[in-house]
């Protein structure tokens, strides 16, 4: 029906945002909002629920840097966490990741 009468099957507006989120995906400026999103998403709820908080301080060369509170910052057991959940987690999602540390300070 579109075609036949004319109408855009596509409207400009949506190609333009269809391109703004490649460009935002591409941007490696942008790959630190993507990990912040994955630990909102995915990370957060799990360690909330241990009365624990993980927050995104940086992302450089390849190292996402973590600050452990609550409870993980005490946590035998956060360092596993780091390691073998988020680590694993943020490598498979966003393939910059190298590694995941918390932070010493």
């Amino acid at each position: 029906m579109y075609v036949s009468t004319s109408l855009e099957v596509v409207t400009k507006s949506f190609l333009e945002s269809k391109i703004k989120e490649r460009q935002a995906v591409e941007n490696p400026e942008d790959i630190d909002t993507k990990i912040k999103g994955l630990l909102e998403k995915y990370v957060k709820p799990a360690v909330e629920i241990d009365g624990g908080h993980i927050a995104f301080k940086s992302f450089e060369n390849g190292v996402v840097t973590l600050i452990m509170q609550g409870s993980c910052s005490g946590c035998p057991s956060s360092n596993i966490t780091l390691k073998s959940g988020i680590e694993g987690l943020l490598k498979r999602m966003v393939p910059e990741v190298v590694e995941v540390v918390a932070d010493a300070g």
